[in-house]
Order: C-alpha cells, then structure tokens, then sequence
C-alpha cells in the first residue's frame, strides 16, 4: 500500500476540534513546497488565464480567422478541446510537480467508494435546480431595479452584451446534426472539462491555498476563481456554488474522482436536455422569461432544505468514518 492510502494513520483534529484521524490533514505534512503554496496558487491561476484565455485565443484568430462564427464548428470544437489540455491540465501537472513534487497527493490521485460518489450525487441533483430557481429571482431582481436606477440599468445593458456572447458560444458549441457530432459535444463540454479544470481548480489551486487556510475557506476562495474564470456574468453567483460544492466533495471524499464525476454529471445534463428540447434557455443563466416569482421562492426554499440536508447526511457519513478508522 502506499503512503497515500495509509492516510488515515496520524492523529488529528476532526473538524469539530475533536480529538481523531483527520482524512485529509496528515498527507500534506511530509510535503514541503518549493515556493509559498498562496504564490504557487495565484501562479497557476494567473498562468492558465493567461494560457488559456489569451494564448489561446490568439491561437484560434490565427487558425480560424478573425471572424471565427464562420469558422468550422467542429474545428473550434476540437480547439477547445485542446485548449483545455494544454492550457489547463497540463500546467496544473507542471507546477504541482515543480512546486510541491508529489503530484499524486497534490491533485488527490485517488479512487473513490463508488456509495460516496453517489452520496455527492444526490446533493448535485438537488443543487442544479436549486441554482436555476436562484438565477430565476436574480433575474426577476435585476430586472426590477434596472427600471429603478438608470446606473443599474446601463449596467445591465453592458452585462446582457457579454451574456448574450456566452450564450451564443455555448449553443455554438452544442448544437449536434449527427451521432458524431453530440458524441463530440459530450467530450469536449462534459468529459474534458470535467477533468482538466478540476485538476486545475480543486486539484493544485484548492490544495495550494489549504497549506495556509482552513480547508473550507480554501474552497471557497477556489471556487470564486472558478467562477470569475468562466465569464458568466448572470451565472456568476451559481458557478460560485458549484464551484464551493466541487471543492467540499473534494475535502471530504479526499479525492479528484468525486468532484470530476460531479462536474460531469453537471454539464452532461445540461447537454442531453439541450440535445432533447433544443431550447437554449435550458443552459440559459439569464432566462428572458421568469415564471411567477412567488413559486420560484418557494421552490428555492425547499431546495435549499433538502441540500442542506444532503449535506448534513454527508457530514454524518465522514464522522461514521473516522470513528470506524479510529477504532
């Protein structure tokens, strides 16, 4: 066995302060990184937007054009695809190594029970439709001020201008006239993504930022990264959610495997629903209709509760856990 899959055999706090074997503590301690991990995180982050985002970009307006709408879908598709590779995963790959030298234990190179998967599942079936509804009152809100307040509303023009682009390259992205075609859809937005960014993103930022924060907090910074990195305006607030979700499975299973197979099943859902109903406000974050707001709240609330607890039947399953371990 490996000195990962002994993790359990230092004694810790648990997260109540209790005195126990801490899942995740003990394999970051025999680790010493070669530069501060909070400089090793803002160097993964502010590398791969650079990589992805402008090298990237450049390299797509130099193969394709600069009118790049009129450019080969399946191209632009396979380009992305490699974006991701290149930009995202790979350096996330280099610097772990270079920075902190075990890869394995930095990005959480471990398989997963497949019953805890399926616990993180449950909370993202719930999870999904509770952000739709939240992104329903936030339309409903937003709207509502922008008559109001004219700055509100300049702003929102200015917003549904990139939103409008977003969305435009995602139905771009999506839209499949054959087999071949959503086959490749399914790579290149659910399968890839789901890999390269969570190495990236829970992998080496989110474990850079736990050598110095509490692992909750360093979840939470990831996954705002997360979402500014996506440029969603309307869906910044959920991608943020996502993001804390991802990161809080990646804590508590101490695995890569968990949060990938979430990010998956996430944008998988989203691309079927688009394949069967072909309207774009199924992956719309800022839907041009709002139903009645009184029932979204409503729905919201109710949401909320049953993630909420989903989330304490995970907490109870990890106590379960160390007792067990702990003897």
């Amino acid at each position: 066995m490996t000195e990962l899959n002994n993790k359990y055999d230092k004694p810790d706090k648990n997260e109540n302060g209790e005195e126990g074997k801490n899942i995740n503590s003990s394999s970051l301690k025999n680790i010493h990184p070669v530069i501060s991990p909070i400089s090793a995180a803002f160097l993964g982050l502010i590398g791969g937007f650079f990589l992805y985002q402008i090298v990237g970009g450049l390299l797509t307006i130099l193969i394709f054009g600069s009118n790049v709408e009129h450019a080969s879908i399946i191209g632009l598709r396979l380009m992305t695809m490699a974006g991701q590779i290149l930009f995202i995963l790979l350096p996330a790959l280099l610097f772990a190594k270079w920075v902190y030298h075990d890869i394995t234990k930095i990005i959480r190179f471990r398989l997963a029970p497949f019953n805890e998967i399926l616990l993180f599942v449950l909370g993202i079936i719930i999870l999904t439709p509770l952000l739709q509804y939240y992104i329903a009152i936030q339309t409903f809100a937003i709207d509502h001020l922008a008559q109001s307040y004219s700055l509100i509303n300049s702003l929102k023009i200015l917003l549904d201008k990139l939103n409008s682009f977003v969305d435009k390259t995602y139905i771009n992205l999506l839209t499949a006239h054959s087999v071949f075609e959503g086959i490749l859809v399914i790579i290149v937005v659910s399968i890839v993504p789901a890999i390269c960014e969570e190495v990236m993103f829970r992998g080496y930022i989110q474990r850079s930022f736990e050598f110095k924060m509490k692992p909750v907090w360093a979840a939470l910074l990831t996954a705002i990264f997360f979402g500014l990195y996506h440029f969603n305006p309307y869906g910044l607030i959920p991608l943020i959610g996502l993001g804390f979700y991802f990161g809080y499975a990646a804590i508590k299973s101490d695995s890569i495997v968990v949060p990938m197979s979430l990010h998956f099943l996430n944008n998988f859902v989203a691309i079927i629903l688009f394949f069967i109903y072909g309207n774009k406000d199924i992956l719309n974050t800022h839907p041009s209709q709002v139903g009645s707001l009184e029932s979204s709240i409503i729905m919201f609330f109710i949401l909320l509760v049953l993630f909420i607890g989903v989330i304490f039947l995970i907490r109870n399953y990890y106590k379960q856990k160390i007792k067990i371990i702990g003897g």
